[in-house]
């Protein structure tokens, strides 16, 4: 109470405090802003062209609700919807790259070619595929013009997707042209086929003497910077790199204690008390239960083991007493008792609605025609069952009826939905009966039940053993002694072997991963870490990650394109080496010229044979690789010596002794046509796309904002 008798004593100085701290954020917010311009809407930039936070998003939103309903869910996880955002920026990137070659092609869709492509006599595939009559199987076209006609009258979330779909149709129709065009634009000469032809069929027989780098001791040569300098300025290209950071970083699970252990015992044991007596069983789960309630039927061995047998062997209303599995309490009721079908039979029609569970696009019928319908067909096949067969054919929007005429077949009990479920266990084999479940209504042919047995009905309430507050505040304490007390990577190694924590490395994580050993959500900390104000040797605050505390460091920092040589001097080891080795090999052959009777003669090396050999191989037998070995045999005389040449894995002189000319091939079409064909294979894998986008400038700064 004295407490809050000094806050309210000096209420108005706090309220002063208070309000000159918010002027002061909001005005430094307002001038940052200012600094900052328009970039701070901005999510990126593609080849000149901005894409704002607020583009972005809506596009973000528009996927997601898209994937909501093709995966019927009603959320997604914080994966899936990652997910989108990137799938989302890969979408905007493509249309903004291929929309300017499209303009500066001259390249459209008119709505003409779009009327065509939906209601003309050859629709395209997907329109083709999205409207099948469910009685044939096939494309319907008459429905395609009943769902366009009643578009207006559909919810606004099927008439954004059709224009979501729209939008595709005319992206893929551009697509086609565009690469039609580098198709038509495609000439292969005949002296380019010829080529061809002889690169895959000439033949050399080729004689070498060579030794491998290998056979030489690493301790035998003696890199130094420069032999390292000359080969990363060669190599450097292949070790270019998009922006990339490593750091390490210290988990503090948050686990319960053991106190925590006990005081939710104490509150297990207080429920199980109150659970013996309460009347409105569902009710008193739902509140207390961490899983909602479940009032499907058990078979013996369907439960856990600790209250199977209790379960199948107590009267109703016995409580098996509380007991822990995977740090959560579990106590057992028994509902109810009865024998049960093991396997059910039944035919049914399923009469839809829009906005029914699952329901088709293109049904129209609210749920009270539904049910006018439905009350009719139950009417007529209550009194002649033998019609329901027929009548799924014109009737049931159950895809299946097609082809099962609403033959559902054997269905274990409980597998279908609830109410249809009951419907069949409720009504006698040979008759009919009608039940609505959330996809509409069903007229339900009982014809079979099999197999009866005990089952159970078992109210579970689980309550998981969680961290309490001062269990939190505890382990936050230390994480935030971590972060606290170091200030560099040596300090903070220092307290980690100190204190006997688990250090952990995460290597080349980029802006937009998602992912890191260990970690629940780990975008706040990777996000910090690219940072222009993070330095390479910072130690970050304590982040929260959903029952984890992590305290970071950064250890290094790749800029985007090229890393220091120190960066990647342990890769070019073998390269320098081998290069150093080459040395000392031409060094030891140089008296001998290109006698390769005398060379074969020396230690370590070997002369050997190959025939055969096309320009397209790849490998020398017993080095692998060698292209620059191939390249050389192919353009010299035949009986003529060429080297030493140093190759991938060793230092070569190599003789042609035979090169076989193919004879002329009868006909040139079918490598042309390969020729073509592979062209056609890189275009519909989208390798013009790609090379479109390495040679883009793409700015990506969606890191600022999540």
């Amino acid at each position: 109470m004295a407490v809050i008798g000094s806050i309210r004593k000096h209420s108005t100085f706090l309220v002063i405090v208070i309000g000159v701290a918010l002027a002061a954020f909001i005005l430094g917010d307002f001038t940052k802003k200012q600094r900052m311009g328009s970039r701070s809407v901005v999510a990126g930039e593609v080849a000149g062209e901005k894409i704002t936070i607020i583009d972005f998003n809506n596009k973000v939103d528009q996927n997601i609700e898209a994937t909501k309903q093709q995966k019927k869910k009603e959320k997604l996880t914080p994966e899936e919807i990652f997910r989108i955002k990137n799938n989302t920026w890969s979408q905007m990137v493509n249309t903004i790259l291929m929309n300017k070659q499209y303009d500066a092609l001259g390249l459209t869709v008119t709505s003409d070619e779009l009327f065509d492509m939906v209601q003309g006599p050859n629709p395209h595939p997907l329109v083709q595929q999205s409207f099948i009559n469910p009685n044939t199987g096939k494309f319907d076209r008459n429905i395609v013009m009943q769902f366009l006609e009643t578009l207006d009258q559909n919810k606004p979330e099927i008439k954004q997707q059709w224009i979501q779909f729209e939008d595709y149709l005319k992206k893929d129709r551009l697509r086609e042209k565009y690469n039609t065009l580098i198709l038509k634009g495609y000439y292969i000469p005949k002296e380019l086929a010829l080529m061809e032809y002889s690169d895959e069929n000439d033949k050399a027989d080729i004689q070498y003497v060579s030794r491998k780098y290998a056979m030489i001791p690493d301790t035998l040569v003696d890199p130094t910077e420069e032999d390292y300098a000359a080969v990363y300025e060669k190599e450097k290209e292949r070790f270019k790199e998009e922006p990339n950071v490593d750091f390490a970083y210290v988990i503090f699970e948050v686990i319960p204690s053991i106190k925590d252990l006990q005081d939710s015992r104490k509150e297990v044991n207080q429920i199980y008390e109150e659970f013996k007596t309460t009347v409105d069983i569902p009710r008193f789960v739902q509140l207390n239960s961490d899983n909602p309630y479940d009032s499907s039927w058990k078979t013996k061995g369907q439960l856990p083991v600790q209250i199977d047998s209790i379960m199948f062997n107590s009267p109703v209303g016995t409580i098996a007493k509380p007991y822990m599995e995977n740090n959560t309490f579990h106590i057992a009721r028994l509902v109810d008792v009865a024998f049960r079908p093991d396997s059910l039979k039944a035919s049914h029609i399923l009469i839809s609605y829009r906005g029914a569970l699952k329901a088709n696009s293109t049904i129209t019928r609210t749920k009270e025609q539904a049910k006018q319908l439905a009350d009719s067909l139950y009417n007529v096949i209550k009194r002649s069952p033998g019609k329901l067969e027929a009548l799924s054919l014109s009737f049931s929007d159950d895809p299946s009826a097609k082809t099962n005429k609403g033959n559902l077949g054997w269905f274990a009990d409980g597998m279908m939905v609830h109410q249809f479920n009951e419907a069949v266990i409720n009504t006698k084999v040979k008759r009919v009966t009608m039940v609505e479940t959330p996809f509409g209504f069903h007229i339900i042919k009982v014809t079979g039940k099999k197999d009866l047995e005990k089952k159970v009905k078992v109210a579970m309430i689980d309550q998981e053993v969680l961290a309490s507050n001062q269990t939190y505040q505890q382990i936050f304490a230390k994480a935030s002694k971590l972060a606290s007390e170091t200030h560099n990577l040596d300090e903070f190694d220092a307290a980690i072997e100190k204190d006997g924590y688990n250090k952990r490395l995460a290597q080349k994580i980029h802006k937009m991963d998602n992912h890191i050993a260990g970690l629940k959500s780990p975008r706040q900390i990777i996000r910090w870490a690219f940072k222009d104000n993070t330095n390479v040797g910072q130690v970050s605050e304590v982040f929260d990650l959903e029952g984890q505390f992590v305290v970071a460091v950064l250890t290094n920092r790749i800029q985007e394109g090229y890393p220091s040589l120190d960066q990647v001097k342990t890769r070019l080891n073998t390269k320098v080496y081998n290069n150093l080795k080459a040395q000392l090999i031409l060094t030891e052959i140089k008296p001998y010229g290109d006698d390769m009777q005398k060379i074969a003669g020396l230690a370590d090396f070997k002369m050997d044979e190959m025939p055969a050999l096309t320009f397209v191989s790849r490998n020398i037998k017993g080095y692998g690789t060698e292209n620059e070995i191939i390249g050389q045999v192919f353009g010299t005389e035949e009986g003529q010596k060429f080297g030493p040449v140093i190759g991938k894995g060793g230092v070569f002189i190599v003789k042609l002794k035979k090169l076989t000319k193919a004879s002329q091939p009868d006909n040139l079409d079918i490598i042309k046509t390969r020729l073509f064909n592979r062209l056609k294979s890189q275009i519909d894998r989208g390798e013009i796309y790609i090379a479109l986008k390495d040679n883009a400038e793409i700015e990506d700064d969606r890191i600022n904002f999540y």
